[in-house]
């Protein structure tokens, strides 16, 4: 097998290093997520029965009936959604 000066070109090796000393610094800065006026503590957790759903936060809004197998139904309330698998919440969606 070659070396590797043999198999590249001279000036590769010197532009890959330095791409790999400030690759980080020329990747583009992560936005900031964006604040929510909601905590975790505010929704209704994964694993809550619908019943405690409801003793805990009200009747919501809006339900719509289960569909697929297993069946998901959906609750809505002002702040959020809740999703249903079967009887137990499968996740809570903040509405924007």
């Amino acid at each position: 097998m070659q070396p590797l000066s043999r198999r590249c070109p001279q000036w590769l090796l010197p532009v890959l290093a330095a791409l790999a000393l400030c690759g980080p610094a020329l990747a583009p800065a992560a936005e900031p997520a964006p604040a929510s006026t909601s905590t975790a503590t505010d929704q209704p957790r994964r694993g809550m029965s619908m019943q405690k759903v409801e003793s805990a936060y009200g009747a919501p809004s809006k339900r719509l009936q289960a569909v697929g197998q297993p069946p998901i139904s959906r609750w809505e309330y002002p702040g959020f959604v809740v999703y249903f698998e079967n009887d137990l919440v499968l996740h809570t969606v903040v509405k924007g």
